[in-house]
């Protein structure tokens, strides 16, 4: 009965990985009338000391997940606060903030394109709200400004996604304590510190793992609106192993990158759940 499983991954994780380890000490391309030939440590080698826009993506990548892990994990805890009221209509809350999460990142990242243009939606609303004293830029072509408005457009497509996860944590916290805290004259902040937060220990383990998991492999943001551009500003780990393996047809080093992506998501996991395990 476990046959189709194992089968599946198997072919789709197993095999993949197996190759790209192997590739990855190849100099193998894509397309070429020449077979294989085993180099070692050679595409490691270069990555690190000959191709400086390898650099560049790891440093695009880091700096993406330094900001887009802490934001979007509060702002998602915030929301998942506000909804969690026993409000009227505050189902409808939580649906417009759950939307963006089941809209395709492809037609979301081609939205927000149009909305950076020049004469976009955003320097629109900029004019309005300034009266013309301040006329906004071509966010995407601006080297200073194209990282950062790749992070707004994250962050506000994936935050619904962690609210409702914090939000799940946050009712499977008994009320019995809240109330047991308001009896002892405990204020809201106190509630939430003693209270609230610890109960959301294990749900908070669980969404910055996995914000940093999706962080780490951004790709489909910078393949629809920037292909890693203006002067590789916005280039990540992950595009460029793309890119370099497939579009570029360098199979051999494409795998090493993929490879070093592997260790550097692994490192992070790992010393991410050491310092959020629990003590006690």
């Amino acid at each position: 009965m476990v046959a189709p499983a194992v089968v599946l991954l198997l072919l789709f994780l197993v095999v993949p990985v197996a190759l790209a380890f192997g590739l990855s000490f190849t100099n193998a391309r894509l397309i070429s009338p020449e077979p294989p030939r085993f180099v070692g440590g050679d595409n490691f080698v270069r990555a690190f000391t000959a191709d400086p826009v390898f650099l560049r993506s790891v440093l695009n990548t880091a700096l993406f997940a330094v900001v887009v892990v802490p934001v979007q994990a509060g702002l998602g805890l915030v929301l998942a606060l506000l909804v969690n009221q026993r409000l009227r209509g505050v189902t409808a809350y939580r649906v417009i903030f759950f939307i963006p999460v089941v809209t395709s990142i492809v037609v979301v990242s081609i939205l927000w394109k149009f909305m950076y243009q020049q004469d976009g939606l955003v320097n629109s609303a900029i004019d309005t709200l300034t009266f013309g004293a301040w006329q906004g830029t071509a966010w995407l072509n601006n080297t200073a400004t194209a990282l950062p408005a790749i992070i707004v457009l994250s962050i506000w497509q994936a935050v619904g996604f962690h609210m409702i996860i914090w939000l799940s944590g946050l009712q499977t916290i008994p009320e019995e304590l809240y109330e047991a805290a308001r009896m002892d004259g405990a204020t809201p902040r106190q509630q939430f510190t003693n209270v609230t937060w610890p109960g959301l220990r294990p749900t908070m383990v669980f969404i910055l793992v996995t914000i940093t998991i999706a962080a780490l492999g951004l790709f489909v943001q910078i393949d629809v609106m920037t292909q890693g551009g203006p002067v590789n500003s916005t280039t990540t780990l992950v595009y460029h192993a793309v890119r370099r393996g497939y579009r570029e047809q360098q199979v051999g080093y494409g795998a090493a990158i993929s490879l070093i992506f592997f260790v550097l998501v692994l490192a992070v996991a790992l010393v991410q759940r050491r310092l959020t395990r629990d003590k006690d």
